[in-house]
């Protein structure tokens, strides 16, 4: 153990730890990461604020709180990265030939040697004398990880750039160092890299999870979570604290849940960041969703549809007036469908009116309002209000209560196209919702004109995409005829840096699209049970989900294992 061994007899024969601390935190070391010093520390043996105080005063030294500290991109840059996470060892300042870094362990002389020979390789600090502070081991360790993320970043920010390393490298610089300057406090130039790179790494989501003993965070990339390099849940409270400021929450309320919105620049394109927190045992849960408008502004093209459900939609949207629902569970892509159509639909013309909660995306052209629950202002209240603008179409953001199904099926009864969303796992399950939350059955037949039920899967990558034999345990769940798969080429993505070795990028619809005829207005009349309303609509050309997901697997689109994976088994 060397000069570690030294340190540890000099803290225990002045009674600052015993034997038995010691062998705990040498077993510890090989089960959980850090030195022997660092475990003494978070095994609670000896505060950390105790060592580095005793230290100093024994060692006659100075000492600092990194963590306190705002380092400059150019000091941190002066030692190499791998050096100073073998070695526990982060430089703090380099003034007038002196370099000042900070270690636990001040009588580790090999370390300060093989720091001088490193600095003698870089021009800058040829013949630099270096000076030593005492820091927490804890301490020391938050700053390796907050400040030599760098490298890590720079390899997914370099895929993502599509090889240009130099590129990927200045973008790494421009993140770590932040836009404001070297006075940046560290918190936030790491609360800026994790949004960056979830925004480069096409993240919907940002989760920054408490648990017992660290800090988890998760992006969610093309609907799969993924988990991230890691603060030290010593920095938990900091970085908790600077996103609640961002998304302007009340910094001392810890026990309720709270919203709010940060708005954020990468790469120049403007992100809004919807924020949830919720308070959990260890901490409060973080979840930010990321709203790029770019991604919202699709064409009914780009949306997944095959040829006949694409005729099918564009000649229900087309429609004058009714009542258009798209249905699934969170996550499905209901609201990029019905943003989609808002796009298409948005002409001089016309007037478009909304009503959500919360109002995610701004758009040009349509009068958007946003419910307020708290002062009285739901669903039901902001739709009598808008049927009074005198609107053509009104997109209602989700259908919660009878009340508001009611006024969106009269509204439709009364010449406005009235699109919304509902919250059941197929189409014709939404009639069925729809009576059971008290709308009268001839309400429902009259002024529903199409439903359409929706999940995303994700696409083959185009890159690395190769022929592939299906897993004979896929197609037997998912109960093919051996014929079928033999006379169909399917696909699978090898795994490539775009893709990031996963053989899927970005995600596509799958649709059951149940368009309301005589026959279905007759059946929805009369009450029937759902499983009879989807037997009628397949007779009229429905495809349910695993049917639509099948065929877009034939097509190379995704796999089957994505079918079977996002799909029942509903095939009757």
């Amino acid at each position: 153990m060397g000069s570690e061994q030294l340190i540890l007899d000099v803290l225990k024969e002045n009674g600052k730890i015993t034997d038995q601390d010691i062998e705990k935190a040498e077993k510890d070391v090989g089960v959980r990461a850090g030195t022997v010093l660092e475990l003494l520390v978070l095994n609670g043996s000896i505060k950390e604020t105790e060592l580095v105080s005793f230290l100093a005063e024994y060692f006659s030294m100075g000492s600092v709180k990194l963590d306190e500290q705002s380092l400059p991109l150019e000091v941190t840059q002066l030692v190499p990265a791998e050096f100073v996470r073998d070695k526990r060892v982060v430089p703090v300042k380099f003034d007038a030939g002196i370099l000042t870094v900070a270690m636990t362990n001040p009588m580790d002389v090999d370390t300060i040697d093989n720091l001088a020979v490193q600095l003698n390789k870089n021009e800058k600090t040829r013949n630099a004398q270096v000076e030593t502070l005492v820091a927490g081991p804890v301490d020391v360790q938050s700053a390796i990880d907050l400040y030599y993320r760098g490298q890590q970043l720079a390899s997914a920010v370099e895929a993502a750039a599509g090889g240009d390393y130099e590129s990927a490298l200045k973008n790494i610089g421009e993140m770590i160092s932040g836009k404001e300057g070297a006075d940046e406090a560290p918190i936030i130039r790491f609360v800026s890299a994790v949004i960056s790179q979830a925004y480069r790494s096409r993240a919907s989501d940002i989760h920054i999870e408490p648990l017992e003993k660290r800090i988890r965070i998760r992006y969610r990339i093309d609907g799969e979570l993924e988990e991230m390099d890691s603060p030290p849940k010593r920095l938990q409270g900091p970085i908790l604290s600077r996103l609640k400021i961002m998304a302007g929450m009340n910094m001392a309320e810890r026990r309720l849940p709270q919203d709010g919105r940060i708005k954020f620049s990468v790469d120049k394109v403007m992100l809004d960041l919807r924020v949830s927190a919720l308070p959990g045992t260890h901490g409060e849960s973080v979840v930010m969703r990321i709203l790029d408008k770019s991604s919202l502004m699709l064409g009914l093209n780009e949306l997944g549809f095959l040829d006949e459900d694409e005729k099918r939609f564009r000649r229900i949207i087309g429609a004058p007036n009714g009542v258009f629902l798209v249905t699934g569970p969170t996550g499905s892509g209901k609201t990029t469908t019905l943003y989609g159509v808002l796009n298409f639909l948005n002409r001089p013309d016309v007037k478009l009116v909304t009503v959500e909660d919360p109002v995610e995306y701004m758009l040009g052209g349509v009068n958007q309002v946003q419910v307020n629950d708290e002062i009285g202002f739901g669903f039901s209240q902001a739709l009598r209000s808008i049927l009074r603008q005198a609107p053509n179409i009104i997109m209602v953001g989700e259908i919660r209560d009878t009340v508001t199904a009611e006024i969106a099926t009269q509204a439709a009864l009364t010449g406005h196209l009235v699109f919304s969303t509902l919250h059941t796992n197929d189409a014709p399950s939404a009639v069925t919702r729809l009576i059971d939350m008290g709308v009268k059955p001839f309400l429902v037949a009259s002024a529903v004109m199409g439903i359409m039920a929706q999940r995303l899967v994700r696409t083959v990558c185009k890159e690395c995409r190769e022929e592939t034999t299906p897993d004979p345990k896929v197609v037997k769940a998912l109960r093919l005829d051996p014929e079928y798969v033999k006379s169909h080429t399917f696909y699978k993505g090898r795994g490539c840096d775009k893709c990031r070795n996963t053989g899927y990028k970005g995600r596509k619809g799958i649709f059951e699209l149940l368009e309301v005829n005589d026959e279905i207005r007759h059946l929805i009349y009369q009450c029937v049970p759902s499983n009879e309303i989807r037997v009628a609509a397949r007779k009229h050309g429905m495809s349910v989900l695993r049917e639509d997901a099948l065929k877009k697997a034939e097509r190379g689109i995704t796999t089957l294992e994505e079918v079977l994976g996002s799909t029942v088994t509903d095939i009757a």
